[in-house]
């Protein structure tokens, strides 16, 4: 029998390429937690959901009587955490679902796994898992400085969203020190790749530029950050939830430090070689780039130093940042309706 993994959030971006990667690639039964917020998308998981080792269960990570059923119904031998509100935009216009979904869900999760985890068998509770996916945000802005966050760097969040996700990150390390609880976390890079909910930076200027819309730039675009392909993160949280030692965190990244103006050129150019035509009155892309007002606690840059996971768990990204944008552009050109229905949906709501 294989074992049992609860994802959580598993319509989102993430959670449905580690679940696709998981369905198509390992043996593990997949049971996969999510609310179906705005960014939850199951047609993300169209390809897999016919197998029989795919579970979906509508569920409030909050309610702790639906997660409670949820493990006695399916019984996992591990959780890996990715629900969670993730937009700093949202956050700064609206705190307070990130403070209920990403902490008070999170504290939920936590005591429903601990209550589970208590009551199994020796040998399952030693296999047992609880994997919390984080952010690099949670440690603030380096600034002008060279250096990069490691696993032992403070914790210095900007906006409600990262602080949202710092304190998740101090409960979960809580209740391994207080309570046993075997807890892995790992702290990543910016995401991107196929699937991505349009609002993100680099799916947003990609739609925006097919559509003919103003491709909008916080500030002068330096800002900098670590781009890390979605397909790498989820092979790197199977690695860290497989191998990972007890109560560690590993800091994932993809080596690709590049400043927003750069990466939205980037697409611009790839755009300019792949799309089959441009819309009305576009002779360049790059026409379309607009530079506007830099947003409310906006960091500056971001890095990942990701020698711990590399030297301890032999484990680095596939794609450089060249090969993985260019397989989004190609990806969101091919999948129009994907992108077109979800924007499609945003403006009826």
């Amino acid at each position: 029998m294989s074992k049992k993994i609860i994802v959580t959030g598993g319509a989102g971006f993430i959670g449905s390429s580690l679940i696709r990667h998981l369905i198509q690639n390992t043996k593990y039964s997949v049971i996969n937690i999510d609310k179906l917020t705005y960014a939850g998308n199951l047609s993300s998981l169209s390809s897999i959901d016919h197998s029989d080792r795919y579970y979906f269960e509508n569920i409030d990570i909050c309610s702790s009587k639906d997660i409670n059923v949820c493990f006695h119904k399916y019984k996992p031998d591990a959780i890996i955490h990715l629900a969670a509100e993730t937009h700093v935009d949202r956050s700064i216009d609206g705190p307070e679902e990130f403070i209920s979904s990403n902490i008070n869900g999170t504290f939920t999760l936590l005591e429903q796994a601990r209550f589970y985890w208590s009551h199994l068998e020796i040998k399952k509770k030693k296999q047992f898992r609880f994997h919390h996916v984080s952010t690099d945000e949670v440690f603030g802005d380096l600034n002008d400085t060279k250096d990069m966050f490691t696993e032992n760097t403070p914790y210095n969040p900007s906006s409600p969203y990262s602080a949202s996700k710092a304190s998740s990150d101090h409960l979960v390390r809580a209740w391994g020190r207080t309570y046993g609880l075997p807890v892995l976390i790992t702290n990543c890079s910016n995401n991107y790749g196929p699937y991505q909910f349009p609002e993100k930076l680099i799916p947003k200027v990609i739609t925006n530029a097919l559509l003919g819309k103003k491709i909008p730039v916080f500030g002068s675009g330096q800002q900098i950050r670590d781009w890390l392909f979605v397909d790498d993160h989820a092979k790197a949280l199977i690695r860290v939830l497989e191998d990972g030692k007890i109560g560690d965190t590993y800091n994932i990244g993809g080596h690709n430090e590049k400043s927003n103006i750069y990466v939205i050129k980037s697409i611009c150019k790839h755009l300019d070689d792949l799309a089959s035509s441009y819309p009305k009155d576009v002779k360049k892309y790059n026409d379309l780039i607009s530079f506007v007002k830099d947003r409310q606690g906006g960091d500056v840059r971001y890095a990942i130093d990701a020698g711990k996971i590399a030297k301890e768990l032999d484990w680095v990204p596939d794609e450089t940042f060249e090969t993985g944008l260019r397989k989004t552009v190609e990806w969101y050109l091919s999948n129009e309706d994907w992108w077109g229905n979800i924007l499609n949906d945003s403006k009826r709501t």
